[in-house]
């Protein structure tokens, strides 16, 4: 490996360190509360380090938030390979409910916390947007293929990413405690299924 690989190599190595602090603080404490200062000292490092990678505490958040849309679209794109629309869908119902009991603070980063939506203009949020459009993508083929009547592309597949999000959601937050704990698995998955089965006899 040359000089210039292994640079690069150190240089995101140290991105990753200071993004994994950052990640773990805001988390913890709150995004407002967590200073630059305070990433630093986690790493223990000094501020001004952390300043020849991101320029500010915004930036460094963005680049988490891309960070887990990559990671998300990445498991996605397997599953655009299979050849039934519908199969295609509930595999990506899957893979979105693993992401995120697999990455729960960067699920949380992404869906949850109000940071950084309440500080990105529309133009930034690429890769959210490619993380939706390949959900109305096959949608649309679903209607394509007669498995969904014709309704609205956007809205279907809004209610469809709201359903799988909302109870994904409440098991990360621990909001299902209605539920023996051991119980909580199968209901996941039966319910699920169960919504599977709806979007196929009622769309």
């Amino acid at each position: 490996m040359g000089i210039t690989e292994r640079k690069e190599r150190e240089r995101e190595e140290m991105r990753q360190l200071i993004q994994d602090a950052a990640l773990k603080l805001f988390l913890a404490n709150g995004y407002e509360k967590v200073s630059i200062r305070n990433i630093a000292d986690e790493i223990e490092y000094s501020p001004a380090t952390i300043y020849l990678y991101f320029k500010d505490k915004n930036e460094l958040l963005f680049a988490l938030h891309q960070r887990g849309f990559v990671k998300m679209v990445q498991e996605f794109q397997p599953l655009l390979l299979l050849s039934d629309p519908f199969e295609k869908l509930v595999e990506m119902g899957r893979s979105y409910i693993r992401f995120a009991v697999e990455n729960p603070e960067l699920f949380d980063l992404m869906f949850i916390m109000n940071a950084p939506m309440d500080k990105l203009d529309k133009e930034d949020w690429v890769e959210g947007d490619r993380a939706f459009g390949l959900l109305t993508q096959v949608v649309q083929e679903c209607m394509d293929a007669g498995v969904f009547k014709k309704h609205d592309l956007q809205s279907t597949a809004m209610m469809i990413w709201s359903s799988i999000h909302g109870y994904t959601a409440l098991f990360l937050r621990k909001r299902l405690g209605m539920f023996a704990e051991c119980d909580v698995p199968m209901i996941m998955d039966d319910s699920f299924n169960l919504f599977c089965e709806t979007l196929r006899r009622g769309l």
